[in-house]
């Protein structure tokens, strides 16, 4: 039967919906493609330095919280007159689209994420020590592809949801803290950028570009808290005594002090 609820319980629930404005989304580069990057263009200066994952942090305007379905099977046999569904796989979306502001200094979400790509088809000789030998625009031009231990980000994208008084800081219209929880981030395994969208250019008002990169992942895991984005640390669901798992959270000016240096 119907119980009486307090207006506290009701500010508690349905007075306090999650917003979609309040979100972090965090990529770092693997190791190989940073230092190709950082032999291919000067524009982007120490990619090593966290100044491009930096930028690209902070740059991210629009991101989506994945979703997964079971996929079944369907038994008929087992009871007569009687059909079941046994679960048999755990099927995930195959990418996720991220939406970044291109900066008018450098275009640093263009230049990282085509560099990315570049790395992932190699070419010719073109490689780490080599990243400007083999001429891209030549008719023999051809594409080798690197190894995917290369150029796979086995660990390190994240897409982090909060609220702005997740950390008590904000209070409401009657003045009283409101204390939420700690977020949620959701942890892709074996990412990697299979698309960048086109972005059309035109003499007519101008308007912000917009880079969305398509990233291709294996999995996701959620866990509790935003984490220690200040580092990046590597989390591993699978691993129950992970205390990497359990993470605490942050000031939000801790969060922002991650991306200090926004662009070169």
């Amino acid at each position: 039967m119907p119980n009486r609820k307090s207006l506290s319980d009701i500010r508690a629930t349905i007075l306090r919906p999650a917003m979609t404005s309040q979100f972090y989304m965090q990529i770092d580069f693997p190791e190989e493609v940073k230092t190709y990057i950082k032999a291919r263009t000067k524009v982007i200066a120490d990619p090593q330095g966290g100044v491009l994952s930096g930028g690209l942090n902070l740059a991210c305007s629009e991101a989506s919280l994945p979703g997964s379905s079971l996929a079944t099977l369907e038994l008929t046999s087992d009871h007569t007159g009687v059909t079941e569904r046994h679960v048999h796989r755990r099927m995930f979306d195959d990418r996720i689209d991220l939406t970044f502001y291109v900066d008018a200094q450098n275009y640093l979400p263009i230049r990282a994420f085509e560099y990315w790509k570049e790395y992932i088809t190699g070419g010719s000789e073109r490689s780490v020590n080599n990243p400007t030998d083999a001429p891209l625009g030549s008719a023999s031009h051809y594409y080798r592809m690197n190894y995917p231990d290369d150029y796979i980000l086995q660990q390190g994208l994240k897409v982090i949801k909060f609220e702005r008084d997740f950390d008590g800081s904000f209070k409401g219209n009657n003045g009283v803290v409101n204390p939420t929880g700690n977020g949620i981030t959701y942890n892709f395994v074996n990412a990697f950028p299979i698309a960048v969208a086109s972005m059309p250019v035109s003499y007519d008002a101008s308007s912000l570009l917009k880079c969305t990169v398509s990233m291709s992942y294996i999995r996701y895991y959620i866990t509790d808290g935003i984490g220690d984005v200040s580092n990046n640390t590597e989390t591993t669901a699978d691993d129950p005594n992970n205390t990497n798992n359990k993470t605490t959270p942050t000031s939000l000016q801790d969060l922002l002090n991650t991306g200090n240096s926004i662009f070169v």
